[in-house]
């Protein structure tokens, strides 16, 4: 079945820049506002444990003037699931995390964190939020999913982005028979990392993807024609790769 495909934006990488001088600019809220008015389905920031970029207060003014859907990434910790449970947005992505990273490197190890995460997880569904997983496109931890507890998964993308010719087209590969599992599972599935203007066609063509969450070549993207523009070209790449099929 082909699914209706959603552009989540990341716009963690505009609040790197504020955070590089320590100013209020550029404006988060202007930001997310040129995205909606863009039609992005859904916004989505990642509130770190080091706080490189997205702070507490962005997530609480993000919540209060979001006119879409909220798309929070965070660790599967203590902390963030308190943060999470005060919020209630309408989404939460749990995502691995590292302190000495530049960004997510790799999923969710569901096998080996299952109780964790597993509890984080019933938790943040027992506050209302739609929780989502994300994890490599690997069947076994796939399988998992449903003993968590969790509807949604985000498929880690970066290893598919960063590979050339042959690897590539195997980790396409790989991505797709991953789809096919979670949504024969009946999982909602997502994916992201690693995306931009030319290796998301392929990802966007698979029929049982939901959603993709696209930040930093966005974010690049707008240096030169707008936050507003680079998503309006996103989307109209997306919607003309799901045309094909």
């Amino acid at each position: 079945m082909i699914h209706p495909l959603e552009l989540g934006v990341n716009i963690d990488h505009i609040a790197t820049l504020r955070q590089a001088r320590g100013t209020p600019y550029p404006d988060l809220m202007e930001a997310m506002r040129l995205v909606e008015e863009a039609g992005a389905q859904a916004i989505t920031i990642h509130l770190r444990e080091d706080r490189r970029h997205i702070q507490d207060k962005d997530v609480y003014d993000i919540k209060r003037l979001c006119t879409k859907r909220i798309n929070l990434e965070i660790a599967a910790t203590e902390e963030m699931v308190r943060i999470a449970c005060d919020v209630v947005p309408q989404d939460i992505c749990l995502v691995p995390e590292k302190r000495e990273e530049v960004t997510t490197e790799g999923g969710l190890d569901v096998i080996h964190h299952f109780a964790r995460i597993q509890d984080c997880t019933q938790r943040l569904l027992a506050g209302g939020m739609r929780v989502s997983l994300f994890i490599e496109p690997d069947l076994e931890h796939i399988r998992r999913v449903p003993d968590i507890g969790a509807p949604v998964i985000e498929l880690h993308t970066g290893t598919y982005a960063n590979a050339k010719g042959d690897a590539q087209l195997r980790e396409l590969e790989r991505i797709q028979k991953a789809a096919e599992l979670a949504d024969s599972l009946g999982i909602r599935v997502n994916a992201g990392h690693g995306l931009d203007y030319q290796n998301t066609v392929a990802i966007a063509q698979i029929p049982e993807m939901r959603e993709l969450n696209i930040g930093h070549a966005m974010v690049a993207r707008a240096i030169f024609v707008g936050i507003r523009q680079a998503t309006v070209e996103m989307l109209a790449l997306m919607q003309s790769a799901r045309a094909r099929q």
